[in-house]
């Protein structure tokens, strides 16, 4: 190999060693450490200089994301007065491989007099931080990819991935699920696929087509063609659901002659299809759609319990809201 496949290499080589160093460190004191953010009232304030701190801002962003209340605070502007963001019922976890970063270590003793509890995410168990903190997580490296050994390279992987055991230790022990997320993510797909229900894209009221059954081919195909759904729900004499009509049915029915025109919705419609509730959520829609035999479909009424059409919902409308 060249010299720049061989050093990237041997990069990813130390860091996944460094990872795997990791897993014996999951012991009782990193489970009080996650226990005592779990009984924490307020927040997760994440602190760490440089390149801790872009992994400390990391951290914060997954803590926060994942059902712990967390944000990052900058040591140097926490010495500066943002140290009145953090409150005595706050869990400080600071971040430093050393353990001796000035600007960590200057704020300790007012955090200290404020009440928060701290966590050292460290990797030196004899250093300042550590010996100034409630808990002690060990995310210490023996050596850096960086050729100089300068160059924060395994030691920041590895406070990474030890924040993601936390920030997941976290969602398995408060039962966090996937609709819990999309909470806190709805303008992601996830958000649109676990939040957006049927009732918040169907065509509903004045858009919603519906026709008799006794009415004929040409009016249902009017109402078709003003409603632009490509479809039409069929309602008897109470207002009742009965059956749907497509224009892919009226085209199949036209090859048979231009005379079926004036035949009634009911002689052709297709009897109890299938449907879905207003409360449904438009990706369980989407699912109804595509695992249809023998093919997939592309309209779905939408009717209440009393079988009475209160929407209808197309293929399109759940693609134009990412719902995929």
């Amino acid at each position: 190999m060249s010299l720049i496949k061989d050093k990237a290499t041997e990069t990813l080589e130390i860091e996944i060693d460094a990872i795997q160093k990791l897993v014996p460190r999951i012991d009782d004191e990193f489970e009080s450490a996650v226990k005592e953010i779990l009984s924490c009232k307020a927040r997760v304030v994440v602190t760490g200089m440089g390149k801790s701190g872009h992994i400390g801002k990391k951290i914060a962003a997954s803590l926060a994301s994942t059902g712990t209340p967390s944000f990052f605070m900058h040591p140097a502007e926490a010495f500066h007065g943002d140290l009145g963001m953090v409150t005595p019922h706050d869990v400080v976890l600071a971040i430093s491989n050393s353990g001796e970063t000035n600007e960590v270590v200057n704020i300790l003793p007012i955090i200290r007099r404020i009440g928060a509890k701290i966590i050292a995410l460290c990797g030196n168990r004899n250093s300042t931080l550590a010996h100034n903190s409630d808990y002690f997580i060990d995310a210490g490296v023996e050596r850096e990819a960086c050729p100089l050994g300068l160059a924060p390279t395994a030691s920041t992987t590895a406070a990474l991935a030890m924040g993601d055991a936390v920030a997941m230790a976290l969602l398995a022990a408060r039962n966090f699920t996937a609709q819990d997320f999309a909470m806190f993510h709805p303008g992601g797909s996830l958000g649109r696929r676990l939040l957006l229900t049927v009732g918040d894209i169907m065509h509903s009221g004045e858009e919603n087509p519906t026709v008799y059954y006794k009415k004929t081919a040409k009016e249902a195909l009017f109402v078709m063609t003003a409603k632009n759904v490509g479809a039409t729900s069929v309602v008897d004499d109470e207002g009742k659901f009965i059956g749907l009509v497509t224009d892919g049915d009226v085209r199949r029915c036209l090859e048979k002659g231009s005379e079926f025109l004036n035949e009634s919705v009911e002689s052709f419609m297709t009897r109890s299809p299938l449907t879905v509730k207003k409360e449904q959520l438009a990706a369980s829609a989407l699912s109804v759609m595509e695992k249809h035999k023998p093919r997939p479909i592309t309209v779905l009424p939408v009717v209440d319990e009393n079988r009475v059409p209160v929407g209808i919902i197309h293929l399109t409308d759940l693609l134009r809201q990412g719902v995929v």
